[in-house]
């Protein structure tokens, strides 16, 4: 069993890993009236054309909202200056929100700076990750045990230089009230 906090990432394409984010994104929005969630579009912004892994778009309160969607597999943690990037993106399309998912753990500066700046964060790991007992080794959960293929964990900065980490349902409400997170 590999632990939550090996930075060793999930066996997924990175292709199959933004249909997989996309794919969550899309049951999550199933209780909207007006709800889409679209993979792989390039967007025209006053500074460039961006390419975007996912992007949601809703509406709610007679406003449209946009939520810019970034998926990393990536071998190491990932660092600052793509939470940056990110930002960036977010503010030169007018979106509302950036989230970015990725198969590894964030460096301590990426978390701090995406707790500042309001861009979630969110780890893939296996699903039989959330499965610990008190060993000393990894154990392996018992054969009746079933967890889904993946689950996600929002990491996101808390009090007193702390990081905090919660496991999340993707296919739950968990993405709006991450979504609506400042």
């Amino acid at each position: 069993m590999r632990s939550l906090f090996s930075d060793i990432g999930i066996n997924i394409s990175p292709t199959d890993f933004e249909i997989l984010v996309q794919k969550w994104i899309e049951n999550s929005g199933q209780k909207l009236t007006s709800f889409e969630a679209k993979h792989n579009v390039k967007l025209e912004a006053h500074d460039g054309t961006y390419q975007i892994d996912v992007l949601a778009v809703f509406e709610a309160l007679g406003a449209e909202f946009k939520i810019v969607i970034e998926c990393k597999k990536h071998k190491n943690a990932i660092p600052r200056s793509l939470v940056q990037i990110l930002h960036d993106r977010v503010r030169s399309l007018g979106a509302q929100k950036g989230m970015l998912f990725a198969t590894t753990g964030f460096q301590s500066g990426a978390i701090k700076y995406a707790k500042e700046h309001g861009i979630a964060l969110i780890r893939i790991t296996e699903g039989n990750a959330c499965y610990e007992t008190r060993s000393a080794y990894p154990v392996e959960p018992p054969a009746y045990l079933e967890f889904p293929d993946f689950m996600g964990w929002q990491i996101e900065a808390a009090e007193n230089e702390t990081i905090s980490i919660r496991a999340i349902e993707l296919e739950a409400d968990d993405f709006f009230d991450i979504a609506n997170k400042p």
